[in-house]
């Protein structure tokens, strides 16, 4: 039993050395918990975190390969849609300086599935761009590195609308009496 036991100590130490010394990357990057995508120079994509993939409702297989973009268009139904261009602006400043770039909160909606009803679902998103660069001192890929932030944001319109809602009953109640003279006290 006891030989057993260190026999099967030695083969656990033995693949714990093997797996910490060539460790996968690959499934390491993807089963990150982080929304994690990564694009090439020319902005196609060659990488997605699994949960990049979840938040997006996108499949990895079906967007490797493909142009951000082409992806990730602005909704066409969304006149003040800005995603697109504010986040290739982020793209070519982290391409011309090497040097990583974070953007405000942006609206970006998203593609839903047709399962999921198809069109835009309006999303709000932390964006941070991150170069990684080759030898040669250039980029040679870019971590877009995004939070979805669209429940904060809904909690913070909604507190705003309360608070409008709040003054705008008060200056409502003034407004009613107003002209009129005060009520005589007997």
């Amino acid at each position: 039993m006891a030989r057993f036991a260190t026999e099967r100590f030695l083969d656990i130490v033995a693949t714990r050395d093997a797996a910490l010394s060539r460790p996968d990357f690959r499934v390491l990057f993807e089963k990150a918990p982080a929304l994690y995508l990564v694009l090439d120079p020319g902005l196609f994509i060659v990488a997605a975190s699994d949960a990049y993939c979840t938040v997006t409702m996108t499949v990895r297989e079906e967007i490797v390969g493909r142009h951000v973009f082409d992806v990730f268009p602005d909704d066409p139904n969304d006149r003040g849609a800005d995603g697109v261009s504010v986040v290739r602006a982020s793209f070519l400043s982290v391409l011309e300086h090497r040097r990583p770039h974070k953007l405000p909160v942006q609206k970006y909606g998203i593609q839903r599935t047709l399962e999921n009803g198809g069109g835009f679902e309006e999303r709000y998103w932390s964006v941070w761009n991150s170069p990684v660069l080759g030898d040669d001192g250039y980029v040679r890929w870019i971590i877009n590195s995004v939070e979805d932030v669209t429940e904060m944001m809904r909690i913070c319109e909604d507190e705003i609308a309360r608070r409008a809602f709040a003054r705008e009953a008060r200056c409502g109640d003034e407004g009613l009496t107003a002209g009129f003279p005060e009520p005589a006290i007997s």
